[in-house]
């Protein structure tokens, strides 16, 4: 069981069934009646966004969530090949399962897989990832020190803002938590 004064951003908890990851959440003491939790809660299985409140110390159940580390191998259609690094055994996943993760995907790439209940319900991916720019306008003298941005396409196919200075062929840094450019990487 889970206190919602443990509540934290990316907490995990389970509610009527279904598995929830807190996006936000605000403690609220009003002047007048008991404290509360106001959260942003995202579904791990059907990705929808839901706000809940809970009343301060209340308690909620921990889901049953299991991660398996796994390499992604490859792409065919809607479906997403990956092979368990300890036994070996190749799984798909439909492209429902990833969401926006399946924008910095590459050959090769070492992540995990979320179970529910031994079901798969989704991916996490690293934190940082380093793609290589394949298109983008080119970066124009004089341009660099204004700190605009633009927009770039990388290798796996996800579009991101970038800085003027970057060009194709640059592989740069990307959070894949909100798919921000960090860095060049040299």
């Amino acid at each position: 069981m889970i206190s919602t004064s443990e509540f934290r951003n990316g907490t995990k908890i389970e509610l009527e069934g279904e598995p929830y990851v807190i996006l936000e959440f605000l403690h609220v003491k009003p002047g007048k009646g008991g404290a509360f939790v106001r959260t942003k809660l995202k579904n791990l299985r059907t990705g929808g966004v839901v706000d809940r409140t809970f009343r301060s110390g209340e308690k909620v159940d921990e889901p049953e969530l299991e991660e398996k580390e796994v390499q992604y191998l490859y792409t065919t259609g809607e479906d997403y090949f990956f092979m368990d690094t300890k036994t070996y055994e190749q799984l798909s996943l439909n492209v429902s399962h990833l969401g926006d993760s399946k924008y910095f995907l590459k050959e090769n790439m070492i992540i995990e897989i979320l179970y529910h209940v031994e079901k798969p319900i989704g991916i996490e991916l690293p934190i940082f990832v380093e793609l290589k720019v394949v298109k983008t306008s080119p970066g124009v003298r004089g341009d660099t020190a204004s700190g605009g941005s633009k927009p770039a396409i990388l290798e796996t196919g996800a579009t991101v803002k970038i800085p003027l200075h970057i060009n194709e062929g640059d592989i740069i840094k990307i959070d894949t938590r909100t798919s921000e450019y960090i860095e060049r990487v040299k």
